[in-house]
């Protein structure tokens, strides 16, 4: 949860007010002492994370399931360069689903793949 920055500035407020030392003031206001010294170092909520979304391209993950839909996640990722819980998560990001028992023919590929679009429901 993240306190509002009212909040923030009437805790380091009181904290100059009264000179109360860290832990007193976070035992005060019921918040955690590093959260206390945090803000006093910055105010502002850090809204945004320092690394990238994911370490797959997934131009490239997009291109490998079309050609190779029937290839199991392993192959996958030994083909990427990342693991096998990267592959299941960014084939998630995309819709990207197998179904099982989809009437595919007996002799055809081993799983049907199937491209969910956000917007489809079923």
């Amino acid at each position: 949860m993240t306190y509002s920055r009212d909040f923030r500035s009437k805790v380091l407020t009181v904290r100059e007010q009264e000179t109360l030392s860290m832990a007193k003031v976070a035992k005060r206001f019921g918040v955690g002492l590093k959260s206390v010294l945090r803000w006093s170092k910055n105010i502002e909520s850090i809204t945004k994370r320092n690394k990238p979304a994911t370490k797959i391209d997934m131009e490239a993950l997009k291109r490998d399931v079309e050609q190779y839909p029937d290839a199991y996640q392993f192959e996958r990722a030994t083909r990427l360069g990342v693991s096998e819980g990267c592959i299941f998560h960014a084939l998630k990001r995309l819709g990207v689903t197998y179904k099982k028992n989809s009437g595919a023919p007996k002799g055809g590929s081993r799983k049907t793949l199937c491209f969910l679009r956000k917007d489809q429901e079923t």
